[in-house]
Order: structure tokens, then sequence, then C-alpha cells
């Protein structure tokens, strides 16, 4: 197993190297402010954060990753365009499996700049892959910019779009919930004797709970609503449905989604900034002829990606986390910008486990 020393000698060489694609060098404190943060933290590293206070600052967490402090610092005081680059801890608790290091080091690189997204993803995916040159690594990419728009632009009701949305990375739930509104799941027992009652609250039992009973009106209504809403239709789900199931190289993957826009021609928009990230990543020397597209790709990472994303995946070392991920998060500078924007992409390698797959080659 790599030593500390050689982990930091390999991240010190590998910020030099983005330092020379034109990256300024920044630190984030290890202590972060937890409030802002934690809601923007998607639910596996929320629940995995280490979260502390004191009298003075109130709640703060040990560091889960740069991203966020680093678009928070942009959206502050950086200007545009700018390249970061960074080294340095990050904690995750892992309650699961003790074999997986709670403190590791990150390298990162972020791009902020509104005049080319497509060269942005292009950049960072091409100087990542750079890196991690000669290893046994599998690249992965996806987009989850499409599926949102096939989401948000499904023929029903908003509220219904804003459920799906909200459980975008919980595929499950969304699974549930896309069942439902195509009237697929028949609804829980009882439900329906509830809500065709004259008055559903005009029983005599005592209230439990901390709902208050103008609450639980509302959400009779909201439920009345939705069951009285026509279901998802039949071209639209199986749009989806297919769509979520794309899993081919980049160019065929395209291919197969400009057939599904024919009944989801909201994702038309967002096929066309992939056809221009193909060939923006043609233009840096990717062979997108072999690179991995899934539509799906991304649903159970950090929530605050809302576009291209792609991770490298040690083959054969399924017991291994990825080496490298990262992805678009415009979203996010919206969120932490106090009303002031910018498109943003970005991506961070772990040194520890470049040096142990190098060491098991040998």
């Amino acid at each position: 197993m790599p030593n500390r020393s050689q982990i930091q000698a390999r991240a010190a060489m590998m910020r030099v190297r983005f330092e020379a694609a034109g990256a300024q060098v920044v630190d984030t404190p290890l202590l972060q402010p937890a409030g802002t943060l934690l809601d923007l933290y998607g639910e596996d590293i929320r629940a995995r954060a280490y979260v502390t206070s004191d009298a003075l600052r109130g709640e703060q967490m040990l560091r889960p990753d740069f991203t966020l402090p680093v678009v928070q610092m942009h959206m502050n005081e950086g200007a545009e365009p700018a390249r970061y680059t960074y080294s340095g801890e990050v904690f995750r608790r892992q309650e699961h499996d003790p074999d997986r290091a709670n403190e590791y080091i990150q390298v990162g690189y972020e791009v902020f700049d509104r005049d080319d997204p497509a060269g942005a993803d292009a950049e960072v995916f091409s100087l990542m892959a750079l890196q991690l040159r000669g290893l046994p690594l599998r690249a992965a990419t996806g987009d989850i910019g499409i599926l949102t728009a096939a989401v948000k632009g499904l023929r029903t009701t908003d509220r219904r779009k804003a459920a799906l949305m909200r459980h975008l990375w919980r595929p499950r739930r969304f699974r549930v919930l896309l069942d439902r509104f195509a009237g697929r799941r028949a609804t829980l027992e009882g439900r329906d004797a509830l809500l065709n009652a004259a008055d559903p609250l005009a029983i005599d039992v005592p209230m439990i709970g901390k709902r208050r009973a103008t609450e639980i009106e509302a959400r009779i209504t909201a439920l009345r609503e939705d069951r009285d809403t026509a279901p998802i239709s039949d071209s639209e789900l199986v749009g989806l449905e297919t769509l979520l199931n794309v899993r081919e190289t980049m160019p065929f993957a395209l291919e197969q989604l400009r057939d599904v826009a024919v009944d989801l021609p909201q994702i038309t928009a967002a096929l066309d900034r992939l056809e221009n990230r193909i060939a923006a990543l043609q233009a840096r020397g990717v062979d997108v002829e072999r690179l991995d597209f899934e539509a799906a790709y991304g649903r159970t990472s950090m929530e605050y990606y809302d576009g291209f994303v792609f991770g490298f995946y040690a083959e054969g070392r399924p017991d291994l986390p990825p080496v490298a991920t990262g992805g678009r998060y415009d979203a996010l500078t919206r969120q932490l910008g106090n009303g002031a924007e910018i498109p943003a992409v970005g991506g961070v390698l772990r040194p520890d486990l470049m040096l142990e797959i190098e060491e098991a080659a040998v």
C-alpha cells in the first residue's frame, strides 16, 4: 500500500500539471460551515459528513470535498473566466465498509467559463484522462441534463414533475413515482376511501404527530388533485424508459437518443449539447468511438451535478471506489451566487488509488 509521503508527492505532481494547463492554486479550510453545504450535498455525502459545532461558529463539518467551497469562493471573489486546482484531505465517515478510507487526498481541476461549455467539458475530461494515462481504467460518461429535460417537459402537472425531479437521484423511488403517475401502480389500500370521504378529518380520534389540521387538509387536497389527473401517456413513459436504458458508446448513444426525442422532443436541446461535447472531445484527441455513455449514469452521485458527468473505474477491482469523478454543476453557481451564475465543470482524482493500482500491476 502506498504511504502518505508517496501520495502527497503524486498529488503535488498532478497539481503542477493542472497549473501548467492554466489553473490557479487554491485552498479551503478543513472546517466548513455546515448549514448551506449540507443542504446542497447529495444524501450519500450528507450522511457521511463529520459534523461538529462550537459556541461562536455554530455547526461545522470537516471538508467532505473541495467543489462546493471552491464554488463559494469563486462566486464571492473570482474573476471570469477562471480555472482552479487544489489538493488536500477530505473526510467521509464509513459506516458499512471498514476497509474504505475515511480520510484521503483529493486533487481537482475546476473551470468557470461561460463562452464554450462543450469545450470546458472536454477540457476537464481530457486533462483527467491524461493524468490517468497508462492505468487499466474504464471511463464512463453520462448527462444528467438529458434526463432532467425529459422530466421537466412531461405533459403532466407541475406537482408531479417536481416530485420526479426531487427523487431523480433515488432510482427506486423515482421508479415507484413514475409507475404511479402512469397508472401502473394501485393506490395504497384505504387511500381511496379516505379521499372520497366528504370530510376526512371528521373522525373521533386524537391528532397524533406534528402536522396541523390545515397541513393535513392541504395534503388531502393535493392527493385528490393527483388522483383526478390523467396518467402520463404511454408514449412518454416508453420514451423515458428507453432513455434510461441507453448504454452505448457515445456516437451510438446519441443516435439512439435522437430516436427517443421523437416521443420526448423536450430533450432535443440537451442532445445538441451532447453532440457539441462529442465534437469537442474528438478535437482534444479523445476516442469517442470507444467512450461509454450511460444515460442513467450519475443518478446516485452528488445531487449538484446537472449536466455532463463522468467517472474512471479500475477494471477488475469492483471493490475500489472510482479513481476519478466529475461533472457540470451550473445550477450550483446560481444557488451560491446570490443572483449571479456562471457555467462550471470540474473533476477530482484519488492519487492513493492510482498508486495502489500501479503497485498491483507490478
